[in-house]
């Protein structure tokens, strides 16, 4: 019962469009909130903007301690240009699988571990709680989430359960990113007479040629080598003119090991003085202890599912647990989700039904333990 419970929740939230850009989670988030205040939980909305909104939800205990925490988004990115053969907004099931935007990223998930703390209500209630932290804007740069702390509507907790997409797997953390925008300042002529001028896109090449051979920082043991990619670059107005701007975004992934402003700092000197630097997203890494009982206990739960003997996993994606965790005092932290990795932003997405009835199970244990 408790699984078809999951996957009609599921498929519900699927059926709204929360794409992100523009982001729209309101109506998404409204409905949720109104399941969650069915089934018994103490739910409180909070607005960041124009259709944009985060839910706290709680199930308080009785018992001493700090309740179990798990977050999630609703926000999803956009569809892509190619072609989908199953309708995104349809949660349509072929075999299998559960298809839609956002099913492993990550709707299913949330899904799950919401019907995992009614289906043990009474036991949360009788324990140490449970709270949900369900946010929009994740998928732009943690937006949501950086709202939700400003807010101040943070409850304490004792751990964090992230629903993000591992297939089941029990991840300690996940690349930080930083990402940056860099600008060349030109002077604009007639493109018959560019020896008047100083050509924008002519600096932002300069740099680029640099940029292309720079490393971030030395690599991590877990999240070995940090990565930089430039991923947008525009400038210039018309063919036949000077373009006097031009301005290109770089993405970089980095580790515990490494400092952000170290990093821009470097890198803006390198560049130097053409280049102006603005950070865009600045987003620490997240990094668990493994040896932390509660860890060890969460990798007892999930081994039964895999083959091999569970070790130390991180993924190169980032996270909302990014801003949460040190607004929350740094407790330990498990990324642990049914979506599968590959599928996040791919078309036709999907989750694996199988995988969705699996962390159902899972979450309903790590309450469980959590409880006595």
């Amino acid at each position: 019962m408790a699984a078809d419970t999951t996957l009609e929740l599921a498929r519900q939230l699927l059926g709204f469009n929360t794409i992100n850009p523009p982001g729209d989670e309101a109506d998404c988030m409204r409905f949720f909130a109104g399941w969650l205040s069915d089934h018994g939980f103490e739910v409180s909305l909070s607005s960041f903007g124009e259709g944009r909104s985060n839910l706290v939800a709680r199930l308080p205990g009785n018992a001493p301690g700090r309740p179990l925490a798990f977050t999630g988004h609703l926000d999803t990115v956009p569809l892509g240009n190619a072609s989908w053969q199953f309708d995104p907004f349809g949660s349509q099931i072929d075999g299998d699988r559960l298809y839609g935007r956002g099913s492993s990223d990550m709707k299913a998930a949330v899904a799950a571990f919401a019907v995992a703390c009614v289906q043990h209500r009474q036991k949360i209630l009788n324990g140490r709680g449970a709270v949900l932290l369900i946010t929009g804007g994740e998928e732009t740069g943690c937006d949501g989430a950086r709202a939700l702390i400003e807010a101040g509507d943070l409850p304490e907790i004792g751990a964090l359960i992230v629903g993000e997409p591992t297939a089941n797997y029990p991840v300690i953390g996940h690349k930080g990113a930083l990402w940056l925008r860099c600008e060349t300042r030109g002077k604009t002529a007639h493109g018959a007479m560019p020896e008047l001028g100083i050509n924008a896109i002519y600096l932002a090449a300069d740099a680029l040629g640099k940029i292309r051979h720079f490393s971030p920082g030395a690599p991590h043991p877990l999240m070995k080598q940090p990565t930089l990619n430039v991923g947008r670059i525009e400038g210039g107005l018309n063919i036949n003119s000077v373009p006097d701007r031009t301005r290109f975004d770089v993405d970089i992934r980095s580790a515990p090991n490494l400092q952000h402003a170290t990093i821009r700092e470097r890198l803006g000197a390198l560049l130097g003085e053409n280049v102006t630097l603005t950070t865009l997203v600045d987003l620490p890494a997240v990094l668990s202890e493994e040896r932390h009982a509660w860890i060890r206990q969460v990798y007892h739960r999930c081994q039964p599912l895999h083959d091999a003997p569970l070790t130390p996993r991180v993924v190169p994606y980032f996270t909302d647990a990014s801003l949460l965790l040190p607004a929350l005092g740094n407790p330990p932290c498990i990324i642990l989700g049914p979506g599968e990795p590959s599928m996040a932003h791919q078309t036709d997405e999907y989750c694996l039904l199988s995988r969705l009835a699996e962390a159902e199970q899972l979450y309903a244990e790590i309450i469980q333990d959590w409880m006595d």
